[in-house]
């Protein structure tokens, strides 16, 4: 993490202690450093120990502001189904809800389907020069809390981007989104003449969506 960066997270620190002061007791400060752990592991390939730590930060935040979460987490899941409707319309999908979920799609071959997925933490590797998709048009919703996004794009699938990272950063090529409120629209130069077509549509209060072409 570069110092420009560090500084950004020192603000956003600031800004929250400032306003939610009254709230951060000691397990609280120690829940979200473990959060905060958790995720640089699993950036840094510890995803095990990365996802320990989450899971033991999350389960403390929860602890000590339970009904906060709760109503957060109440208020995403009704945005989610409102969003999944819309971005699938009447055809067929596959809906997940889960705590915390981990996809490895960039280790083999794997089937590519429209989706809406939710979660309060999760990952997901995306390669899609391994997919297999069932479908010429396919759409991929993430959404929840918190999440690692990375994708990998090979140059034959034209692909549609929408998303959405209130704290965190987006990174598509050499275009680089960070800090607070973080949107993207983007569509690849051959997403018209393409045969294939998946959109993308990312969307977490906080976390790192990586776009690579290849």
């Amino acid at each position: 993490m570069d110092r420009n960066r560090w500084i950004a997270v020192g603000f956003i620190c600031l800004g929250f202690i400032m306003l939610f002061g009254r709230w951060f007791g000691f397990f609280t400060i120690v829940a979200l450093l473990l959060m905060f752990a958790g995720v640089l592991q699993v950036r840094t390939g510890q995803v095990k120990r990365g996802y320990i730590l989450l899971g033991v930060g999350a389960v403390m935040l929860m602890l000590e502001h339970l009904m906060l979460i709760i109503g957060v987490s109440l208020i995403s899941l009704g945005i989610f189904y409102g969003k999944s409707r819309r971005a699938h319309g009447t055809t067929g999908y596959v809906q997940k809800q889960s705590f915390m979920s981990n996809f490895d799609w960039d280790q083999s071959p794997w089937v590519m389907r429209s989706l809406s997925i939710w979660h309060v933490l999760g990952e997901a590797d995306v390669d899609l020069s391994l997919a297999l998709p069932e479908e010429r048009h396919t759409v991929m919703m993430f959404h929840g809390l918190l999440g690692d996004i990375d994708l990998m794009i090979p140059d034959y699938y034209g692909v549609e981007i929408e998303a959405f990272i209130l704290f965190g950063s987006i990174h598509i090529g050499d275009r680089k989104e960070t800090g607070i409120i973080n949107r993207v629209r983007y569509q690849t130069p051959n997403y018209e003449t393409s045969e294939y077509k998946v959109k993308f549509i990312v969307s977490y209060l906080g976390g790192d969506l990586n776009i690579r072409m290849t």
